[in-house]
């Protein structure tokens, strides 16, 4: 029995007989010839029916868009004149010698074979509860393979620089972060709490001793937010670095990561997605521009922009201060630090200086926040102080706080967006889009 192989290998088989599957991307029937653009996960290739071979021809006949089938047939060149240049195996096309139908399909409710999504297709919500058919364009699965890439090269960075991987638990008898936009779940009689964030066991693990760590898992939110950039459940990229002397060794540690990250991607990909999204991806230069939250603000007022929180930044803020950061320094990245105490958690060190900022900062790409990270505090009873002050039960906090009585050193990490960042990479302007199964407030399906 033949080995299969892939639509784009075809080009280097001419004259040889090979074994094809796949989808029925389209059909075109000239005269008495029946052309099928088989579709895999690696493109399109032509198969070629004649009336030659009766019984194949009537089975070719009854073929129809999306049916699955197998293949064999021999590798040609295409007629002079007859070459598709919009396709990597536009020079070649396959002349059948069996057919197996693997699997009919009835019509299907969206178009695969149009190149526009917004012009074969209606609304994002429709797409989404048949989300399994809208995967099957090859633009769309670009992502996933660029969501692959990604974190291997997330993986690569951290296994290369001695950080050790963790899977913390995701029912947890207490908020992992503030009170709010919790899932509260029935457990045994008692209350538990899908994890917000892996947060507090990473720093557990800096108490163990494990100094460097990093996980890859899912968090939950119950933001009843109607946002293109909000979710209920997402993958969130988490890590921890013990032994630092302030954020700023967790902000140059992330500037690493994703110079190597995107650095791969753009390798990998570039070409593609450049191609398919008209993105032309660039590697930022370290170090990335930082600007503090009061300077953001001054920067802001000057071009009038209102702003509804005095310490923290909306969305259209955000936009507008990536766009005078570009402006000024040709960098798509700002880092904006130094955020008051009362928008961020009781956990975040404050500077000596002014204690009513804290280490903390996030991290903007191209008007969208994609990175939330800080300097945590790792002294018992600074801590305890620091959640009263919060108004904070210590008592519910207490195994928490427990991880911090018997030394721990100073620390700090943060959490990043991987859904956000491919937005970022692909210029998309919605989560639900580079999402492999969307979750929101009135999403629970497929």
């Amino acid at each position: 029995m033949k080995k299969r192989i892939l639509s784009t290998q075809t080009q280097n088989q001419v004259g040889k007989i090979v074994k094809l599957s796949g989808w029925v991307h389209a059909r075109r029937d000239h005269g008495k010839i029946i052309f099928i653009d088989l579709r895999d996960r690696e493109g399109l290739v032509q198969i070629v029916f004649t009336p030659a071979d009766k019984k194949l021809y009537k089975l070719a006949d009854t073929l129809r868009p999306e049916w699955v089938i197998g293949v064999v047939g021999k590798v040609n060149k295409r007629p002079k004149g007859m070459e598709n240049p919009n396709i990597e195996t536009g020079i070649v096309e396959v002349e059948a010698k069996d057919l197996k139908v693997l699997s009919e399909a009835q019509t299907p409710p969206l178009s695969v074979d149009s190149p526009d999504i917004k012009a074969s297709q209606a609304s994002l919500q429709k797409r989404t509860d048949w989300r399994w058919i809208d995967l099957r364009r090859s633009k769309n699965r670009l992502i996933f393979e660029v969501w692959t890439t990604m974190e291997e090269a997330f993986r690569q960075y951290w296994i290369n620089h001695g950080y050790i991987q963790i899977h913390s638990p995701k029912l947890m008898s207490t908020p992992s972060e503030s009170g709010a936009e919790l899932f509260e779940v029935p457990y045994f009689g008692k209350k538990a709490y899908l994890a917000q964030s892996p947060q507090f066991y990473k720093q557990m693990a800096m108490a163990a001793g494990f100094e460097k760590v990093f996980e890859v898992g899912p968090v939950f939110r119950a933001n009843p937010s109607f946002t293109s950039r909000h979710d209920t459940e997402f993958t969130s990229y988490d890590m921890e670095i013990s032994f630092i002397d302030s954020h700023e060794d967790v902000i140059k540690a992330e500037e690493e990561m994703l110079v190597q990250v995107l650095g791969k991607i753009k390798e990998k990909h570039g070409e593609k997605i450049e191609k398919l999204y008209k993105r032309k991806l660039t590697v930022p230069k370290i170090p990335f521009p930082r600007v503090t939250m009061k300077k953001a603000k001054e920067l802001l007022a000057k071009v009038k922009v209102s702003h509804k929180r005095e310490g923290d930044l909306s969305p259209e803020e955000e936009r507008e201060l990536s766009e005078i950061i570009f402006k000024r320094e040709k960098h798509e990245f700002v880092f904006v630090t130094d955020y008051p105490t009362d928008v961020r958690p009781f956990y975040h060190m404050r500077l000596e200086k002014n204690p009513k900022l804290t280490k903390s900062f996030d991290l903007l790409w191209n008007g969208l926040e994609i990175t939330t990270g800080a300097q945590r505090e790792h002294r018992y009873k600074v801590l305890t102080k620091q959640a009263k002050e919060k108004g904070l039960s210590l008592k519910l906090i207490r195994h928490y706080l427990d991880f911090f009585k018997y030394g721990c050193p100073p620390h700090g990490g943060f959490g990043l967006g991987p859904t956000r960042m491919l937005m970022k990479v692909f210029h998309i302007d919605n989560v639900r889009e580079v999402t492999f199964l969307y979750r929101g407030v009135k999403r629970l399906t497929p």
